[in-house]
């Protein structure tokens, strides 16, 4: 199974995701690549989409290489690898200025100003357009966590057979599309996986505020 696009992710999703539209969820996408998805989710729904800001630490000599997480609200994750690979903690700590610098741009960015919507004691469907090594979403659903989130699910289309296990026990229910056994690249189970801009992500938030706020047709 190859998805399109991320929209035709979202869609496929949000079939296995209908049983929750009776419990008024709220619909995050993690910046950028999991916001169109996450956009498909909210509007078959019916429901609030907003964003939730992470960011990968690269490795010093190779940013591709993820050797932790940060997360709104202050949640750092270090990865065994860090060790490993031999970054002092003065150098994750360098990595880390930069990486809190760059979230809180885009917190800016993404939201304008506003706070996050109010997720205390709600059903809260986290959203990303893979999981690869999940770094960055362990992060995220660990800030969701200390938020005081009710119900939180973790949605995404694909996601590596080794890692179902350990997010299963993460998360409150885990939904995927497709389990593989060997995940190069995301983008390798996608027809178009164009690189999403801040101005789309910024686009697409404004237009589901704007939906919210019509009022609903009698």
């Amino acid at each position: 199974m190859r998805f399109h696009d991320r929209q035709d992710a979202g869609r496929r999703l949000a079939e296995r995701l209908s049983p929750y539209r009776s419990q008024r969820p709220i619909v995050l996408g993690l910046p950028r690549g999991g916001v169109p998805v996450a956009c498909e989710i909210a509007r078959a729904l019916e429901a609030p989409l907003d964003i939730f800001v992470v960011r990968k630490l690269g490795a010093p000599f190779q940013p591709e290489l993820g050797i932790g997480a940060i997360a709104e609200g202050g949640v750092v994750i270090i990865d065994e690898r860090a060790e490993r690979l031999g970054v002092s903690p003065r150098e994750i700590r360098r990595i880390e200025r930069k990486e809190e610098a760059e979230l809180e741009r885009r917190v800016r960015r993404f939201r304008g100003g506003a706070p996050l919507v109010p997720v205390r004691g709600q059903a809260v469907i986290l959203v990303d357009d893979g999981l690869a090594t999940g770094g960055t979403a362990l992060a995220a659903i660990q800030a969701l966590r200390r938020l005081g989130v009710g119900r939180l699910v973790l949605a995404v289309p694909v996601i590596p057979v080794e890692n179902v296990e350990r997010f299963a026990r993460e998360v409150d229910e885990l939904i995927y599309l497709k389990a593989v056994e060997a995940m190069l690249a995301i983008g390798d189970w996608y027809e178009d996986f164009t690189q999403v801009t801040d101005e789309e992500v910024v686009a697409l938030l404004e237009h589901a505020r704007t939906v919210q706020a019509e009022p609903a047709q009698v």
